[in-house]
């Protein structure tokens, strides 16, 4: 296992939660590091993410395959000893399962998806190199009462609190069950990866307990939002069970609460480079838990 080192003269390239007002930021990094021999991707594809910050796979998982996630989500969801784990996170004034995260580690069901060559050498072929797990999760948004998840990029938390240097990692969020327009499905702004929000707010002490389940700090400004929103536009995204949609870290993404009978789950693994493995947090007392922002950068093998 590698432990988190501290690296006080590391550039600081994206300054966060350390001024009085907001700031919109150029990108300084690259946004695909692989070309299209290196992996599944074609180079449409590639092209494509790298101008909007997001891909889309129609049937990533067959319907069998996804029965059988889905089973595991059950399971998991109605195990005591898993509900009274920390890593488990309720929703805001309910004991409805949230998330529950560092899954892969959890279950072995989803172990198995990390090491899935249709996953991982996706994110090998993004990165340009070979990947960890910074993070994986399921997500719960049961019909009638899923809350929604607020405009965010990831990178500004994963870089505040967990220490990630630069923008060199990606998300994969796969459905499990369909996302149609009304369930509260996953809204990116094409294009805002290149834009880096600073945002205001210093980070508490164990940010992290609140933030899992609604976070405040580390939101952008409804100022900046609106600017990313009038220039880039809001893509929803709806597909089938087995679908799946990669993402770059900065993309500006969150989604609506679901108030349908119909649930919306998926899994979310973010993969980073073991060339950006993290350090000290950038705008933070200490990093969050291991299970939320790994400190462990073995490989994903498979």
């Amino acid at each position: 296992m590698s432990i988190i080192e501290s690296h006080p003269t590391i550039d600081d390239a994206y300054p966060t939660r350390k001024a009085a007002e907001a700031a919109l930021l150029y990108r300084q990094d690259p946004v695909v590091y692989g070309g299209a021999g290196d992996g599944p991707i074609d180079e449409a594809t590639l092209d494509s993410f790298e101008a909007n910050g997001f891909l889309g796979v129609d049937q990533l998982l067959a319907p069998e395959e996804v029965e059988d996630y889905r089973a595991e989500l059950r399971r998991l969801s109605s195990d005591p000893q898993i509900l009274a784990d920390e890593r488990t996170v309720t929703e805001r004034g309910s004991d409805e399962v949230r998330s529950i995260f560092e899954v892969h580690k959890i279950s072995e069901v989803f172990a198995e998806l990390v090491r899935d060559p249709r996953v991982v050498g996706r994110a090998r072929q993004l990165l340009g190199s070979e990947v960890y797990v910074h993070q994986s999760r399921v997500n719960y948004k049961p019909g009638f009462t899923g809350k929604d998840f607020f405009w965010h990029s990831d990178f500004e938390t994963w870089h505040a609190e967990d220490g990630m240097p630069r923008m060199r990692a990606v998300s994969i969020s796969i459905a499990l069950t369909e996302n149609f327009v009304h369930n509260g499905g996953l809204m990116i702004m094409p294009g805002s990866h290149k834009t880096f929000v600073a945002c205001v707010g210093e980070t508490p002490d164990d940010h992290y307990k609140e933030s899992l389940r609604g976070q405040e700090i580390g939101t952008p400004d409804p100022a900046s939002l609106s600017i990313l929103a009038d220039k880039h536009g809001i893509e929803l995204f709806t597909g089938p069970a087995g679908s799946a949609t990669m993402f770059d870290c900065n993309c500006m993404h969150g989604s609506n609460g679901n108030i349908t009978p119909f649930p919306r789950s998926n899994v979310f693994i973010v993969f980073n480079s073991v060339e950006n493995t993290c350090v000290e947090p950038f705008s933070a007392p200490a990093p969050r838990p291991e299970f939320i922002g790994a400190r462990d950068f073995t490989p994903v093998g498979g």
